[in-house]
């Protein structure tokens, strides 16, 4: 895959995550999900029809690809603790107590952590001081999306939250050493059924009950599931070959789009400055951090043969 094709199909996986912020909440009101064990139970039933679905897809697209399976089964499992379990848990148990407004910038520190010291996860994905500079632009991008007369505090909420970036940091760095063996689509299948049935057998465990009906209401959870499906497959087949702090970048893109789709969906009101400049950041964050600098063309020019 090209540079520029990875980059794009990262901005659509962006995309889609943002537009899932949105649809979630909607999914919420219509299947009149309330409480923690609701939640669990929702989420558990979107990952279990997700990970169904990739594992038969993987298995009609190749059935070698299982092969390699018994050998990483059990990296492939703890992908799955941390990306679905650990991470949806944390996230849904923290938005009960902490601002909504607070999330999409205390879910981006996990990122930022990593590209600074990348070299302790993966030793060829060395930082430099292009893409910290980049890192650091892009989270203020996040700031300023975030911003408020009211200022940040820190609750158990937001440790919560933050505990659920580390997670997504932690699955992604687990997935990439895993797709070294095992296709990146069998392996999020695998992964997400894994994680779906544990959140269902939660949430069913505590009480959960999600109503659904045949009102017309059942696309908002076949979206759902597609933009999952199609987003996360995505995602892990660029960090296949990619550089996951470059990526962690580009993923500060996702509370932009959550905010646009917030507004398209839920009629949520976009129209601030601090969306502007935050997309300006984000956006020239994302460039610079995938722009090359020709240190020997740049010589050339300064130094021209008689």
């Amino acid at each position: 895959m090209s540079k520029i094709k990875a980059v794009w199909l990262a901005l659509l996986t962006m995309l889609l995550w943002g537009s899932l912020f949105p649809m979630v909440k909607l999914g919420f009101s219509a299947y009149s999900v309330e409480g923690t064990a609701d939640i669990l139970l929702f989420a558990g039933i979107r990952f279990v029809i997700c990970g169904g679905v990739i594992c038969i897809f993987s298995a009609i697209r190749d059935k070698g690809s299982y092969r390699p399976v018994k050998s990483s089964l059990v990296p492939i499992l703890l992908s799955g603790v941390f990306a679905i379990i650990l991470h949806y848990g944390f996230t849904y148990l923290g938005l009960e107590l902490t601002d909504s407004s607070k999330t999409a910038l205390i879910k981006q520190i996990g990122a930022l952590f990593y590209i600074c010291f990348s070299f302790l996860f993966i030793k060829d994905d060395k930082p430099t001081a292009k893409k910290i500079l980049a890192a650091a632009v892009g989270f203020l991008g996040i700031i300023a999306l975030n911003i408020s007369s009211e200022g940040f505090s820190f609750s158990t909420g937001d440790l919560l939250i933050l505990c659920a970036s580390f997670c997504t940091v932690f699955s992604n760095v687990i997935s990439k050493k895993v797709f070294s063996k095992v296709s990146p689509i069998t392996s999020t299948g695998i992964s997400q059924l894994f994680g779906g049935i544990v959140l269902f057998a939660v949430g069913l465990f505590m009480g959960g009950n999600v109503k659904f009906s045949a009102d017309g209401s059942l696309w908002i959870m076949a979206y759902i599931c597609v933009a999952s499906i199609v987003s996360y497959c995505a995602w892990f087949k660029i960090i296949k070959d990619g550089e996951l702090s470059k990526l962690f970048i580009i993923k500060f893109a996702e509370p932009v789009f959550a905010c646009i789709f917030g507004a398209l969906i839920l009629g949520e009101n976009i129209w601030k400055i601090q969306y502007l400049i935050a997309f300006l950041l984000i956006g020239g964050s994302i460039w610079f951090s995938n722009t090359k600098h020709n240190s020997k063309k740049a010589e050339n020019l300064s130094h021209p043969k008689n």
